[in-house]
């Protein structure tokens, strides 16, 4: 499995501000580094892996149309709904409440993604789980040795794994930011290996990961 948060490392400036270019080129630059890591990830996912995906309105519709070109298949579009989301003080739009979350798998024959159903329906109360998942942003206790901009909670990270991953197997988060995916699969007793271009972040990741 594969997890990728929000593509951060390459989209954002130093003050964690989503570049929004209006020149075609631009645009064209964006969906084609999209197509490029997609292509790799698809090179190295085995046939019964998948890839998962969480952006922001800014890219993931990108993303989309990037992993059908590239050969994937999306399985689910997972609606992350924040109970606790950062107030509009702009008050010229509706309040950014939701993230959504791509999972995908090969468009090919010999692919046969794994899915924990029975477990999932376990954790709903004994109901289908459905595509709209509902819970708070991270909390201040999981922020201890520093935070990144884009820091998942560890519950989100955990149905994500324990949906789509067995015990002893291996994830690449190859955007690792602060590795709330690699705390998740130390605690699930997942295999990791996590990939960030910003030395802080990797100190950080290194710090949770000695610590969960």
């Amino acid at each position: 499995m594969k997890y990728f948060d929000d593509l951060q490392p390459y989209f954002v400036d130093e003050n964690c501000e989503l570049y929004l270019h209006d020149t075609f080129s631009a645009l064209e630059e964006k969906h084609d580094f999209n197509r490029r890591w997609l292509r790799l990830c698809r090179r190295i996912l085995k046939p019964d892996g998948t890839i998962w995906i969480s952006g922001t309105l800014h890219n993931i519709y990108s993303v989309g149309m990037a992993l059908e070109q590239e050969g994937f298949k999306i399985i689910n579009n997972i609606t992350w709904q924040k109970t606790n989301p950062p107030p509009n003080l702009a008050c010229r739009c509706f309040t950014h409440s939701t993230k959504t979350i791509l999972w995908a798998q090969k468009n090919d024959k010999h692919a046969h993604h794994y899915f924990n159903y029975p477990l999932m329906k376990e954790l709903n109360d004994g109901k289908q789980m459905k595509d709209v998942w509902t819970g708070t942003l991270t909390p201040q206790s999981e922020k201890t040795y520093g935070k990144h901009p884009t820091q998942k909670p560890i519950y989100l990270l955990e149905r994500i794994i324990l949906a789509s991953t067995r015990e002893g197997e291996l994830i690449l988060d190859p955007f690792c930011g602060s590795s709330t995916t690699g705390v998740a699969c130390k605690k699930l007793g997942r295999k990791y290996i996590g990939i960030d271009n910003n030395p802080e972040y990797i100190t950080l990741s290194m710090e949770r990961l000695k610590h969960s």
